[in-house]
This record gives structure tokens, C-alpha cells and sequence, in this order.
């Protein structure tokens, strides 16, 4: 039995018109469909090779449908708003209270941003995704106090993404209101992170340790009800914002004292190699 014998022809809407007889036939694109006229492709029948269809782009030719150039263009990294990178217009959530270290953590990964505090971790996530604000930036391990587990289970909880990083070094001060001496005070406030870097320091005073949300609510705390026989342990600014003096500073037990921050968002932000996207 012979072999059966295939035959390939053209499709229908490539149309076979006489053409002179030294040049190969040519094809009425006229009748090609809308989505290969709109690509710039043209086809034509090859001379050589009998009912075979050649399909070449072309430059001259190029026809571009209006709706394509209605569509959106993608944008790139380098076009993206400034207000991503120096955080202008930008509301950055933060757990704490003015003052504390996660503020300064905020505006260095975002410089001229709106700093808005929150009481709890797990609110700085929920305002994030409730559109209250556009960024958090919140604590994930420390240097000398290893990792915040509490943070580690938000972000499985939560489904906010991770679009940067910013390293703060830590600084911790003695602080207490004005007139009293470090010799007044028998206890001190902080953040129990706060008090675990400054343990031998704290220990070498003698001062009882007591645990309050952050370091620089330790400070409004003192501040507030004019303590005279506790300090708190906090930064500089939080001194400067609350009144009080700096009995004294540095009292980490290792000066190599960083904290790394996360930086989230509602969407992925995928960092180009002219962005920076890692703060140190």
C-alpha cells in the first residue's frame, strides 16, 4: 500500500494573487488577520518551495494598532515616584511612641516621611493593610538580643511584603529628670530588649529593672510623673523630646549594637540594580 502523501497548503486567509514570473508570489496582507497586521508580520509564498508560507517581520511596513497604544506602559525601577525613595508623601508606620528608635529607623529607611506611631507591632501590620498608611517599618533581630519571634510570627499572620532592609546602630542613655543623680535612683525603665543590652551596666548601678512596651514610652513615662527615684533607658532624642537629663550614655554592654529593621509594603517591589533597597 503506498504511502499516503500530505499536502500542505496555505491557510485560507492567505490569498494567492498572479505576480510577475521572476519574483516569488506575493500575498494580500489585506486579508491576514487583524492580530498579525497589527505585529508588522508579513508573509509571502516562497518561489523555491511550493505551498510553504515564509513569515519575516518587517520595519517599513509596521502597522500598530491604536488600542496598543492605549495600553499603560510598564514602569521601571528609575521611574517609579522619588516619594519611594526619600519617603516624602509617605506615611511610615512605627511601634512606639515619639522618640523611639524605631522612628529613626523609619525616617533613615524613609527620609521626609510621616512617621505615625503605633501602640502595638501588630498594629503598625494592621494599618499597613488597612491603607491607613503606606510603609511600616518594624524590628526583626538585634546584634546582642538576637531575633523579635514576636515579629517573625506577624509576618506569617500577615501578607504584607518585605521591600527592604535598614541597619540602626543603637545608642543607649541613662536618662532621668533634671535634679536627680544617678545616686537617687533605685529603678529603671525600659524596653525589656533595652534592659537585656545594658544588663552588666544596669547591674554594676544597681538599679531594679522594669519592662514597659518601648524605650522611649520609659522616658514619657519618667517624665511624665516627675519621677525622682527611677530613670529609664532610651535614646538621646527620646531625652531631648521628654525633658530629661542623660545621666549616662552608651551603657550598652557591647558597642557593636544593631538592630535590623524590615521595610513592608502592601505590594512587592522588585528593587532595580539603580535602587537602593538596603540601608545600612
Amino acid at each position: 500500500m503506498a504511502a499516503s502523501r500530505i499536502v500542505a497548503h496555505p491557510p485560507p486567509y492567505l490569498h494567492r494573487q498572479s505576480p510577475p514570473s521572476d519574483a516569488a508570489p506575493s500575498l494580500n496582507l489585506t486579508l491576514l488577520p487583524k492580530r498579525y497586521r497589527n505585529l508588522g508580520i508579513c508573509a509571502s509564498l516562497r518561489g523555491d518551495k511550493p505551498h510553504s508560507v515564509e513569515l519575516r517581520a518587517t520595519t517599513s511596513d509596521v502597522v500598530v494598532s491604536r488600542d496598543l497604544l492605549s495600553l499603560p506602559r510598564p514602569l521601571s525601577s528609575t521611574q517609579l515616584s522619588a516619594s519611594v525613595s526619600d519617603g516624602s508623601c509617605l506615611r511610615v508606620a512605627y511601634q512606639g511612641v515619639h522618640g523611639a528608635y524605631s522612628e529613626s529607623a523609619a525616617q533613615k529607611a524613609y527620609p521626609n516621611c510621616e512617621a505615625v506611631p503605633c501602640e502595638q507591632f501588630e498594629t503598625a501590620f494592621d494599618a499597613v493593610e488597612r491603607w491607613l498608611v503606606d510603609r511600616a517599618v518594624l524590628p526583626i533581630e538585634n546584634s546582642l538580643g538576637g531575633s523579635i519571634h514576636r515579629n517573625y510570627d506577624l509576618l506569617l499572620r500577615h501578607s504584607l511584603h518585605i521591600v527592604g532592609e535598614v541597619n540602626f546602630a543603637v545608642c543607649h542613655c541613662l536618662m532621668a529628670n533634671h535634679g536627680v543623680k544617678r545616686e537617687d535612683l533605685k529603678r529603671v525603665l525600659s524596653h525589656p530588649q533595652a534592659l537585656a543590652q545594658c544588663e552588666n551596666t544596669l547591674t554594676k548601678f544597681g538599679l531594679v529593672r522594669e519592662a514597659v512596651d518601648d524605650t522611649a514610652g520609659a522616658a514619657k513615662h519618667v517624665a511624665y510623673h516627675k519621677l525622682q527615684d527611677a530613670g529609664a533607658v532610651a535614646s538621646s532624642a527620646a531625652a531631648k523630646i521628654y525633658g530629661l537629663n542623660i545621666l549616662d550614655q552608651d551603657i550598652q554592654d557591647d558597642s557593636d549594637n544593631v538592630t535590623r529593621f524590615l521595610m513592608l509594603a502592601r505590594e512587592p517591589i522588585i528593587p532595580g540594580t539603580d535602587r537602593r533597597f538596603k540601608v545600612l
